[in-house]
């Protein structure tokens, strides 16, 4: 029977091999099987999956997720290592506190693109940035950092076609555009290589930029999303 360091290899390998990235439950389930280990444990049980899932300093929301890293690591391990105890659904209960999407309307997002025409500083460039930014999202069905991973080789102006790279399970996938949203998109190409005409900067191969020149940000410093200035603008 393999130990259970190497049963969890073999489990984020399939886990990584069928797309998903296990950013968080990587690194947690490697925690999980060295506490086993300090406890002298060769296998899966209730209790300490319990123990180590409310560990102090992490909220409900926290344990949860936790807990849930152990469950689907003990279901593989319960083929091969019949004294594997599953933890069941309904310990540590949490719902999520995630915020209701918010819809926008057709007149909110027109108010949206015409505050962002208003940024300051009125930098011809960074206004116009913004401006397609939000109108892509709006028409594209794009994630925010699906369109602030743009560069210049994704967008076929002459085909209306997006290439979006790194989606989720690293797959890439094709967006067509609207005539209307590629005449936007040439236009502001055309701003955008009049602003940066003469500038040997190797980071000119994004396709958005903002004033200094390097794509936008999708978040600023202090963790607000970039369109923050433009909402309050608009309202």
């Amino acid at each position: 029977m393999n130990t259970l360091q190497k049963a969890l290899q073999e489990y984020l390998a399939m886990r990584r091999a069928l797309g998903f990235q296990l950013l968080d439950a990587g690194p947690g389930l490697s925690d999980f099987v060295s506490f086993l280990k300090r406890r002298r444990t060769s296998h899966i049980t209730l209790r300490l999956a319990l123990e180590w899932a409310q560990k102090p300093g992490a909220q409900p929301a926290r344990w949860a997720h936790r807990l849930g890293f152990v469950r689907g690591f003990a279901r593989y391990r319960s083929a091969t290592d019949p004294r594997t105890e599953i933890p069941p659904w309904r310990l540590l209960p949490f719902r999520s506190t995630r915020a209701r999407p918010y819809l926008y309307t057709d007149e909110e997002v027109r108010m949206l693109l015409k505050a962002s025409l208003g940024l300051a500083p009125n930098n011809p460039l960074r206004k116009w940035t913004y401006h397609g930014l939000l109108g892509l999202l709006a028409v594209s069905g794009l994630r925010l950092s699906e369109v602030l991973s743009l560069r210049l080789s994704d967008v076929d102006l002459q085909n209306a076609v997006l290439t979006v790279r790194g989606t989720k399970f690293g797959k890439c996938r094709l967006v067509p555009l609207h005539s209307s949203t590629r005449r936007v998109l040439s236009r502001y190409k055309s701003r955008r290589d009049q602003y940066l005409k003469g500038q040997s900067d190797p980071r000119r191969e994004t396709r958005r930029t903002c004033h200094r020149g390097t794509r936008p940000a999708g978040r600023n410093p202090k963790g607000g999303c970039c369109a923050i200035p433009i909402l309050r603008s608009a309202r």
